[in-house]
């Protein structure tokens, strides 16, 4: 089959900060591991010195065969790429290749059809067939049948923008888990997947007899897929590897045990650090009035500094300390009223009734109007100027919602929204210290210090200088996180906000939710995030709203949920 090993493997960042100290891990034949970490402790670097894009200062890596790569944002590509452009992207490597010239070679003869362009198609048709290209469109009819319902030769041409994020992604999915390479590297595989889709990819991978190694922030996913568990630990000199042997269930304590093992450690380090100085410094003493001591002294110096050389043992990783403080505040008694309200195309006529204080997870399937729901409130509702209170405009411009029926904010209601795709251009080519600075047209700014001590309290101080599109997804998720904070909204609408989000940083987000003043609806697919909510609403694939008194994931029990 195939295995990774990864030995003693570094790497500095161009501004010359280590981002990995030699970070040691396998990743045995035919098993499942996952790679987590702190946003920005260097996990898709990793994996990028793994395939090969990136060359480490120091250490090796050594795969033993074929490596198929699926990136964390697959697809999102331009309205020119098509569904044979994705499944090209991560087709084995000389097939891509093959496929990629022949592309090529059709384009030149149909520009200039002379007998070089007709050489170079004929010679692509010939190494597109000697790669096993038509074989393995077998392989992609399969797959667009299984994720889209249909056969490769309707796909083909379809444009990818066409396809929802899940759909990307569950395509992408099909086509290397069914595909020849034994060795997968997969980033963030269950973002934008339904539950549905999340559980079909667990099933897969315990199911394949493939050697991957994931990085995954979904705790489900990683309860039930996952055979072990390596943590990037950002340290002073880089993040270093800790290997945890088990599956998920077991981390959490395997974690503390560990802790506290470092910390006992250096305990008794310390101790003996503390008692060696002070037998020097009374041998010195001793020495200095009887030189029957002179030796003993020099012995104890000579002790003390091979005790120093060798080095405090292994220091205890930085907490990742967040202080997430949404406040809130106090509204009108109902927060939310929609009466028959339908989005146009997507979901049958329903009427809800949102109380302050009410915690609701927008549950369903891709495509069934989810997000869709989340904006048109973000955007006022249909009538911001209604009897029922008027609404401030919190966070990015949206994108009108064709719907008919009423959505109507309460009193002192002020929605803050929270993007799925974080895709926020008013914020391009400015830094994060900027953003906050000078604020925009929606929120005012702050002083310097005081915007450096919230970035801080995100865990984003020591980007404060970049530029929001360089950060990593879950460096954007807590930076869009604390724009709500600062914006004083009362309804946050969340779409997905724990996709990009460390374990720790998905936990804080928790809490800070649970100490809010205000309103939440969230849509998730996340399931553990989901049993910290007490009401859900759940789209149902044919168009019915209904409310349920537990997560409802299945299209069968949507049919039965109140």
């Amino acid at each position: 089959m195939g295995y990774i090993d990864i030995a003693a493997v570094s790497f500095v960042l161009p501004d010359g900060r280590p981002l990995l100290d030699e970070v040691t891990f396998r990743v045995a034949d035919g098993k499942t591991t996952a790679l987590i970490g702190p946003n920005g402790a260097g996990k898709t670097t990793l994996l990028r010195l793994i395939r090969g894009e990136l060359a480490p200062h120091s250490g090796v890596v050594t795969i033993d065969g074929g490596l198929g790569v699926m990136d964390q944002f697959v697809g999102h590509g331009t309205a020119e790429q098509s569904i044979h452009d994705l499944l090209v992207s991560v087709a084995p490597a000389r097939v891509g290749a093959a496929a990629r010239e022949l592309e090529d070679a059709e384009v030149a003869i149909i520009e200039r059809d002379d007998l070089d362009t007709q050489m170079r198609y004929a010679a692509a048709l010939a190494d597109y067939a000697e790669a096993g290209g038509y074989e393995y469109e077998t392989v992609w009819d399969t797959c667009t049948i299984a994720a889209l319902g249909i056969p490769f030769s309707r796909a083909r041409f379809r444009a990818l923008t066409s396809l929802s994020g899940g759909e990307q992604k569950r395509l992408a999915l099909e086509a290397l888990l069914r595909g020849p390479d034994e060795v997968l590297l997969l980033d963030e595989p269950d973002n934008y997947l339904d539950v549905p889709g999340k559980r079909w990819l667990e099933e897969r991978l315990r199911e394949a007899p493939k050697t991957v190694l994931l990085v995954s922030h979904d705790r489900e996913l990683l309860a039930r897929a996952a055979d072990r568990i390596v943590t990037l630990e950002p340290g002073g000199a880089g993040s270093s590897a800790w290997v945890h042997g088990g599956g998920f269930d077991g981390y959490h304590a395997a974690r503390e045990d560990r802790m506290a093992r470092l910390d006992e450690l250096r305990r008794r380090w310390d101790e003996q650090h503390l008692k060696l100085q002070r037998f020097v410094a009374e041998m010195k003493v001793k020495a200095a009035a009887s030189d029957d001591f002179a030796s003993r002294y020099r012995a104890a110096q000579t002790r003390l500094r091979r005790f120093e050389d060798a080095g405090p043992p292994e220091a205890r990783p930085p907490a990742q300390n967040l202080d997430l403080r949404l406040r809130g505040a106090r509204t009108g008694k109902r927060a939310v009223v929609a009466e028959r309200l339908e989005l146009t195309g997507l979901m049958k006529p329903f009427d809800l009734e949102v109380w302050f204080g009410d915690r609701i997870a927008v549950l369903g399937s891709n495509g069934s109007g989810k997000s869709h729901f989340l904006r048109l409130l973000a955007r006022g509702g249909t009538d911001p100027d209604a009897l029922l209170g008027h609404v401030t405009e919190i966070g990015a411009a949206l994108e009108p919602v064709a719907h008919s029926g009423r959505a109507v904010l309460g009193a002192r209601v002020r929605p803050g929204w929270f993007a799925q795709t974080h895709r926020h251009p008013e914020y391009a080519g400015r830094s994060l210290l900027d953003i906050l600075h000078r604020g925009d047209d929606r929120r005012a700014g702050m002083p310097r210090d005081a915007a450096s001590s919230a970035l801080d309290r995100y865990g984003l101080v020591g980007q404060a200088e970049q530029g929001f599109d360089s950060l990593s997804g879950g460096q954007q998720a807590r930076f869009q996180v604390l724009l709500l904070e600062l914006s004083g909204a009362t309804l946050l609408l969340l779409d997905e906000p724990t996709d990009n989000l460390d374990l720790v940083s998905a936990e804080a987000l928790e809490e800070a939710l649970g100490r809010f003043e205000g309103t939440v609806l969230a849509v998730t697919h996340d399931r553990w995030f989901a049993r910290s909510f007490d009401r859900f609403l759940v789209f149902g694939a044919d168009g019915r709203v209904v409310e349920s008194d537990e997560p409802v994931w299945d299209e069968a029990r949507v049919a039965r949920a109140r």
